[in-house]
């Protein structure tokens, strides 16, 4: 479960491998996935206790590259160069040899070292035309310790050769040629969505503008309701005072008389 989720969800590897180290702390096995699982978490000091346990469980050297670099993690680069100089690496196997390379260039530019850095890099298997699969791993640090150092052409040409071998995606060799080329990458998804938030907006925009143009219809209507109310009432005979119609009558009575 914790070689599952360590790549993912390191915390949750993390958490697996305690409740592993409660049942089976006595297991070599157990101790490495827990270091492996606090290394992805950068607790260097817990991962490089539990390498040490499973190392003295084993016997094997193959844990002492990343233990060498636990101590790197831990701000002791110096620890580090002296455990690359250690007889152990010579009973590495040849992945194993190259890792530490890469764990003693890392310490080189920890101390500011960046020249020592790019020498340590420079090795047979980084001149090889043959990918392995460390290939990738060991161009991308040579042409980042270029960079770093002011060597863009040999960078770029570095950064290069690390595309050319990298085909699982192990690191951004292509981003980081990409940037020296100055090309620049859109990303579609986020203009898919500003372009829908200017419809949007456009749509709401026609909405405002209907309503207005139906309420000022609305208002005109009444308007000419009103208006033909008026001419109605304008048209009805107004009827006269009821006290002036009796009157009238009153003096046609007295006429008659």
């Amino acid at each position: 479960m914790v070689a599952r989720l360590i790549d993912e969800d390191p915390e949750g590897a993390y958490a697996y491998s305690k409740i592993a180290l409660r049942l089976a702390s006595r297991v070599a096995a157990v101790r490495e996935a827990a270091g492996f699982a606090a290394y992805a978490n950068q607790k260097y000091s817990e991962a490089l206790a539990e390498f040490r346990a499973a190392r003295r469980m084993t016997g094997s050297v193959d844990l002492w590259p990343v233990m060498a670099d636990c101590e790197r993690g831990l701000g002791r680069p110096e620890k580090a160069l002296e455990m690359a100089g250690a007889p152990e690496v010579h009973k590495l196997d040849k992945a194993g040899q190259v890792e530490m390379r890469l764990v003693a260039a890392g310490a080189r530019r920890d101390m500011d070292q960046l020249d020592a850095a790019i020498v340590t890099l420079q090795s047979p298997e980084l001149a090889s035309n043959t990918v392995q699969p460390w290939t990738a791993r060991l161009r991308y640090a040579y042409a980042d310790a270029l960079l770093a150092a002011g060597r863009e052409d040999e960078a770029r040409e570095w950064f290069a050769k690390a595309v050319e071998s990298d085909k699982d995606g192990s690191t951004d060799a292509s981003d980081r040629l990409a940037e020296m080329d100055g090309v620049e990458f859109v990303d579609a998804f986020v203009e898919d969505e500003d372009d829908s938030d200017v419809v949007d907006a456009d749509t709401d925009a026609d909405s405002e503008i209907a309503d207005e143009a139906s309420v000022a219809d609305e208002v005109d209507v009444d308007d000419e309701d009103d208006d033909i109310e008026d001419d109605e009432d304008d048209d009805e005979p107004v009827a006269e005072p009821t006290a002036a119609v009796e009157a009238k009558d009153d003096d046609k009575d007295d006429d008659k008389n």
